[in-house]
């Protein structure tokens, strides 16, 4: 498709190359007290398209979808649907016309089963109108499809990994047959494998023309793969619609911040080689049974990349760099001596850092203040004769919003109205606020907006130029590749590879991860 500028009503029922159009939205606006999430948004969706919504945080994705699938009614502008006018009351009604979305945070009730949670939600009657066997055997195909392997349908959910929870609430969409499927960053908790299946499966329900697809992600690999259209959003307004290949990675960063983005952190990175002297050591390091042994030095100043396919032991090395359960040694070696590190709070109290994986699961107080998340492990520094004093950790919070550029309306507001970003950025802050010498960072950019990346880019980068070491898991392959000075390529809970920067390449990463290429197996 060609690409069209959408900023605008459209007296057409066609878009361009003459696809008939599901959805529209005209001039759509949204207010929330003097906040304007939405000021102007337009824009098509052709029947049988997988069309991409792309823009930062606080650029109106959210609330757009949120109108969509009835959540929020609009101030101003106009709702289509198959050339009639709509607006959705509540998420039911949505469904009722074909419409459902599935959102970043996982969804599920964590005691409950598989089959129960994949039929979960609104519907309840068209439940019950289903024999048990077949809702079985339609959640069974539906996972399969998703995961290779449908699990145990009895299984409490809350036993299977992230990537396997959000697989499950995908499927709850997919098999009430929706006319029209939003994604909201959906894909940020899939792992690689799990995504390309439920592409294969979007691209062939978007071609037979059973379903259309909205598609919101910061994964711009993903959106340049699945993407027949991409839509972008700047301060809550449609920016540009583009066709796929039209528009470079880099151009997309422009039209979204309004800016021209030149990116220098790789620059800094290559031209940086000389470290300092060992900080942690690893030795003859077992993470599963009958894994090979690991050894592994990390050297201050140095960024260390973990990467391969999902689960196959980045995550458990992780851990077992900060006390947690492996056979073998960990020692953090340091100018008074070196102590052997047998649990995460010996890790801490030798400037051992961990910032995990699921923020809001493991590292956010949702309904407490940004202050509080952020003075949560450092508050005694604030405190004299047994009483906190607020102005002190006012005072430090301050130094920590400037320097991670961490957008708030203020510190006692609570941290679930902030961002996915400026989440992770405060929980970031929380541990450099502990004063660190060695950062262990499990994916910190996962479902975080471009701008929010390069901030986060530009600290890593100067923390390491400061001498904090850095080990990183990333699903990521270009910010390996753009911020690593090494990465190590796990397999089977065994380290089979490791590329140092000079020759780190996306394309060598990639051939790592399925065994090809020359191979090393120490790090």
């Amino acid at each position: 498709m060609s690409s069209a500028s959408v900023d605008g009503p459209s007296a057409t029922a066609e878009v361009a190359g003459g696809d008939r159009v599901v959805l529209r939205t005209q001039a759509l606006a949204k207010a929330f007290g003097a906040t304007q999430a939405l000021a102007s948004c337009s824009f098509e969706l052709a029947f049988g398209e997988v069309h991409a919504i792309i823009g930062e945080n606080g650029s109106g994705k959210s609330t757009l979808v949120k109108i969509l699938s009835g959540l929020h009614r609009a101030d101003h502008g106009r709702v289509e649907l198959d050339g009639r006018e709509v607006s959705f009351r509540s998420p039911r009604a949505a469904m009722a016309a074909g419409i459902i979305a599935v959102f970043q945070e996982v969804l599920v009730s964590g005691p409950r089963s598989v089959l129960e949670n994949v039929w979960l939600g609104p519907g309840g009657m068209l439940r019950a109108s289903i024999p048990r066997d077949v809702r079985a055997s339609l959640a069974r195909e539906t996972l399969a499809s998703l995961m290779g392997e449908a699990p145990d349908l009895s299984t409490p959910i809350e036993q299977l990994s992230l990537s396997d929870r959000q697989a499950c609430c995908i499927a709850r969409a997919l098999i009430r047959s929706p006319r029209l499927l939003i994604l909201d960053e959906a894909t940020s908790a899939l792992d690689v494998a799990t995504r390309d299946r439920l592409f294969e499966l979007l691209r062939r329900r978007a071609d037979s023309g059973e379903t259309s697809v909205v598609f919101i992600s910061h994964r711009m690999d993903e959106i340049e793969e699945i993407g027949d259209r991409i839509t972008v959003m700047r301060s809550g307004r449609t920016v540009r619609t583009v066709g796929r290949g039209e528009a470079t990675s880099a151009e997309f960063v422009s039209l979204m911040t309004g800016t021209e983005h030149s990116s220098v952190v790789a620059g800094r990175r290559l031209a940086r080689q000389a470290h300092g002297p060992v900080v942690l050591r690893a030795k003859d390091l077992h993470i599963a049974p009958h894994s090979r042994p690991i050894d592994f030095e990390l050297r201050a100043g140095e960024l260390v990349g973990l990467a391969g396919l999902e689960g196959q032991g980045q995550d458990r090395f992780l851990h077992a760099l900060r006390g947690g359960f492996a056979a073998g040694e960990v020692v953090r070696e340091t100018d008074a001596g070196s102590f052997i590190i047998r649990s995460p709070l010996q890790a801490a109290k030798q400037g051992v850092a961990y910032v995990p994986h699921e923020r809001r699961g493991e590292a956010l107080f949702l309904a407490k203040s940004v202050r509080e998340n952020f003075a949560l492990p450092t508050i005694t520094r604030d405190a004299r004769v047994g009483f906190v004093n607020d102005r002190r950790t006012e005072r430090r919070i301050a130094a920590y919003v400037e320097r991670l550029g961490i957008k708030l309306a203020g510190t006692r507001a609570p941290i679930g109205t902030l961002s996915g970003g400026n989440q992770q950025k405060v929980v970031i802050a929380r541990w450099l606020a502990y004063t660190p010498r060695i950062l262990l960072l499990n994916d910190p950019t996962r479902g975080v907006d471009m701008g929010a990346k390069r901030d986060i880019y530009e600290l890593l980068v100067n923390l390491s130029e400061e001498g904090i070491a850095t080990v990183m898991l990333s699903t990521e392959v270009d910010e390996h590749v753009e911020l690593m000075d090494r990465v190590l390529i796990f397999h089977e809970a065994s380290v089979v590879a490791e590329i140092p920067r000079t020759e780190l390449t996306a394309q060598r990463l990639v051939a790592a991860f399925f065994g090809q290429g020359k191979e090393q197996a120490t790090a």
